[in-house]
């Protein structure tokens, strides 16, 4: 099948176990050599960059719970209970579910990009899919699971504002609200570590060294959409963060983390100031 077509249907489904699955899936399948041959497959044999696509109903697919709240309504997540634990736990699997539903959402729903544009949206898909896996497991080595606790939809939220331009889609969720990961990622860990959570500090090192790639992905076709457009990607930034609302990113940063996924000196002084 047509792999943004896949892609969408992917994002279609409900079942979040399910889902992941199938976007691990859907990333080897342009990753796992073909055994008749040893080579990787042609992602551009089975690509259609320029179909418009057309959902038969409202994406993402999700599942009945967690029940979806504003963000000031989401449970206190304290690390040092074992209910606080699990609820934070909860908190960063919701993330990273959500993560899954972004990437495929840029592959089926922005034609006209190069194959390699699919390619890498793809493989971010597979691996928050991995992230979700891990966290979901290690949730129900304590007695909890995905959907026991509420959870809030920012992410998608800033998916939908910026449905209409991917140059905005780039700048503001996978280097922006995905970014913010690099930096809460060590504090979380240090978190864990002192509850005397061995696992979760590393699934967070796990997370935190594939969301630099991530990010970097972000990174790298926004300045490509700059350059298409003629726009430069520094001062049109804080244009699109007022523009579309997007939330005020505030210290500490991880800058070895930001630097390592593509942002410039310049960029990063632009956020500390």
């Amino acid at each position: 099948m047509e792999l943004r077509t896949r892609a969408l249907q992917v994002l279609l489904i409900p079942d979040p176990h399910e889902k992941a699955q199938a976007a691990r899936a859907l990333l080897a399948a342009v990753s796992d050599p073909d055994p008749r041959t040893g080579l990787a497959p042609a992602l551009d044999t089975a690509l259609d960059t320029a179909a418009v696509l057309t959902p038969d109903t409202e994406p993402p697919g999700r599942p009945e719970r967690p029940r979806l709240v504003a963000a000031l309504q989401v449970a206190s997540r304290s690390p040092f209970t074992p209910e606080g634990r699990a609820a934070l736990l909860h908190a960063i699997a919701h993330i990273e579910f959500n993560a899954i539903n972004l990437a495929l959402d840029a592959v089926w729903r922005f034609p006209g990009m190069p194959p390699a544009y699919y390619r890498d949206w793809i493989q971010v898909a597979g691996e928050e899919a991995l992230h979700f896996t891990l966290l979901d497991e290690h949730l129900r080595s304590l007695g909890r699971g995905y959907g026991d606790f509420d959870a809030h939809d920012g992410l998608w939220t800033m998916a939908m504002r910026t449905a209409g331009d991917v140059l905005a889609r780039m700048a503001l969720v996978p280097r922006t609200l995905e970014a913010r990961g690099l930096d809460a990622t060590p504090p979380l860990q240090a978190k864990f570590a002192k509850a005397g959570d061995t696992r979760a500090v590393e699934i967070l090192a796990v997370i935190l060294r594939d969301e630099v790639g991530h990010v970097r992905i972000g990174n790298h076709w926004y300045r490509h959409l700059c350059r298409e457009r003629g726009l430069d990607p520094v001062a049109l930034y804080p244009e699109l963060v007022e523009r579309f609302e997007a939330p005020r990113l505030r210290p500490p940063f991880n800058v070895q983390a930001r630097s390592d996924a593509g942002f410039s000196d310049e960029e990063i002084a632009y956020l500390s100031s």
